[in-house]
């Protein structure tokens, strides 16, 4: 049996010791990427949690899931776009302002956090803000969540061609900007699990 199901089936009984391990496994992750769309930290960390009071109050009625990674960005990304959403409207109205372009993927926390980066980091940061934040969003879902592409296709509601042509392009922009071999290599040590099934 997939070590994810049976976790979410206890989970779902009411073995609160699964939920701590759920929660350990991915709270960094999901702080990460909420990072990656607002700088505002205190509405990331009540969005995670207001994520995992939803699910201890829910878990009878959860569905079934394979993947608690996937289920787990892709539930905290709808709560944080609503979240972000409200703020927007608060602060201003929203008055002149276009919500959706606001709440986009940042390459501010691609790189590992570091007080300073190396001349090869510096040159792989550039790269990547030369991607469009989708291209930046789809590339930390490939490579760093490790998800296949229909998930992908799910959390970002693209059609299956449309995700794989946008990873495709993403790849050739960046060794494009990242003329050196080496160079672009390194990026991949950013993200490590899935490079080489794109080389199929």
């Amino acid at each position: 049996m997939n070590i994810d199901i049976k976790i979410w089936n206890d989970f779902k009984k009411g073995e609160n010791c699964v939920l701590s391990h759920i929660y350990c496994q991915h709270v960094q992750l999901l702080f990460r990427y909420g990072k990656k769309f607002s700088k505002n930290n205190e509405i990331i960390k009540d969005t995670i949690q207001d994520l995992f009071f939803d699910l201890i109050r829910t878990r009878e009625n959860l569905g079934k899931t394979d993947n608690i990674r996937f289920y787990l960005i892709t539930s905290f990304k709808r709560k944080l776009v609503k979240n972000l959403r409200k703020q927007i409207l608060f602060v201003d109205g929203g008055m002149g302002k276009n919500i959706e372009a606001e709440i986009v993927y940042s390459v501010e926390h691609d790189l590992i956090c570091k007080e300073e980066l190396t001349h090869r980091e510096k040159i792989v940061q550039k790269a990547l803000r030369e991607l469009s934040p989708k291209q930046r969003e789809i590339l930390f879902y490939r490579f760093t969540c490790d998800f296949e592409y229909e998930q992908i296709c799910q959390i970002m509601s693209l059609k299956y061609d449309s995700a794989r042509k946008l990873v495709f392009r993403a790849l050739k922009s960046l060794k494009k900007c990242l003329v050196s071999s080496d160079i672009f290599l390194l990026f991949f040590g950013f993200f490590p699990k899935n490079f080489s099934s794109q080389k199929k």
